[in-house]
């Protein structure tokens, strides 16, 4: 290996962990807030990138229904809750199951877009709304259950949404294309404006997820609800609305990540599913719950597999996964265990 070859690699490490790092922030935001690890993750990558491979083939995105189908069933579910005698709160469901899926069919079904970033709007517009559903119909109500078990319930949604993938995508894989197609030669190192694109917007949306948590009030609502979720409760923060936001947040990240990485990648409707598990290796390194040191564990992934790839192709994602073998060893030495209740 030569230093050219050495900088490559680095580059395409540097791009790969520029979005493990989006998908490591969404886990451990989720992860704080409700102690859910969303293996599901994944999905909202693959659905964004084939709905907009949909979208710039003239298609409408099937994904469509599926969205409907959910804010139907948060409906019922609510009604049926009201029903009980247990307090709906129908603002926020009005905005979730009404408003936002009927902005999204209409956008769907209104008009084709030609511009990119009408794309990715239509695309935001179908997938962001999915995260708050699903957390209402699927982990809301398993909020004082084990963390054990949320995980094996993320585990079976995981498998729900990748077969729905494969009805509403088929199985051929897609990409789109390129958000900036230029490309420059940096002594002998290809250097494409994909690539930097990908890492800019990556930047620019962890900076922007640092300030949201530190300078906004609903940000800092989050935080108080991750740090002490009764104590925030009785302060006043709506614990219930604080899951939605966070989902809807891991899946605005989501789609940022598919639309970014689409044009790198051919997708298939299983891709997203490696993509998340990278970035869960990545949030695991910051122990599921800080956020500089998951970003750090994202490049260290990226790096790894890029080289892994040159040295040991046949076994990159097995030389990835094993990093969380001495990641944990480490952490439980030095963690004081404790119960889940506690």
């Amino acid at each position: 290996m030569d230093l050219q070859i050495a900088l490559m690699l680095g580059q395409d490490g540097l791009v790969n962990g520029a979005i493990y790092a989006l998908m490591a922030l969404a886990l451990v935001l989720v992860f704080s807030v409700t102690r859910v690890i969303l293996i599901a993750q994944g999905e909202f990558v693959t659905y964004a990138a084939l709905s907009m491979a949909a979208i710039q083939a003239g298609t409408r995105p099937a994904i469509v229904w599926l969205l409907l189908a959910l804010a139907l069933l948060t409906l019922l579910m609510e009604a049926w809750r009201h029903h009980q005698g247990l307090r709906v709160d129908w603002k926020s469901t009005v905005v979730w199951a009404v408003v936002l899926p009927a902005v999204a069919a209409a956008m769907v079904f209104g008009f084709k877009p030609q511009s990119a970033w009408m794309q990715a709007a239509v695309v935001l517009a179908l997938i962001v709304p999915m995260g708050p559903l699903l957390y209402r119909l699927v982990f809301r109500p398993l909020a004082h259950t084990s963390v054990l078990f949320l995980l094996i319930v993320s585990v079976a949604l995981h498998l729900v949404m990748a077969g729905l993938g494969l009805y509403f995508f088929g199985a051929e894989g897609s990409r789109t294309s390129a958000v900036w197609d230029a490309s420059w030669d940096l002594g002998g190192v290809p250097v494409s404006g994909q690539s930097l694109v990908v890492v800019c917007a990556a930047t620019v949306l962890l900076v922007a997820m640092y300030l949201f948590f530190e300078r906004s009030i609903i940000g800092k609502a989050l935080r108080a609800t991750a740090i002490n979720r009764v104590g925030a409760r009785l302060m006043g923060v709506p614990t219930d609305l604080s899951g939605d936001v966070c989902f809807a947040l891991a899946a605005l990240i989501g789609v940022v990540s598919g639309i970014l990485i689409a044009p790198v990648t051919t997708i298939y409707y299983d891709t997203g599913f490696l993509i998340g598990l990278k970035g869960f290796v990545a949030a695991i390194v910051g122990a599921l719950t800080g956020y500089p040191a998951a970003v750090a564990g994202a490049v260290l992934v990226g790096q790894l597999e890029s080289f892994s790839s040159f040295w040991a192709s046949a076994y990159k994602e097995v030389i990835v996964f094993t990093l969380i073998i001495p990641v944990l060893w480490w952490r439980s030495l030095n963690t004081r265990h404790v119960e889940d209740e506690e």
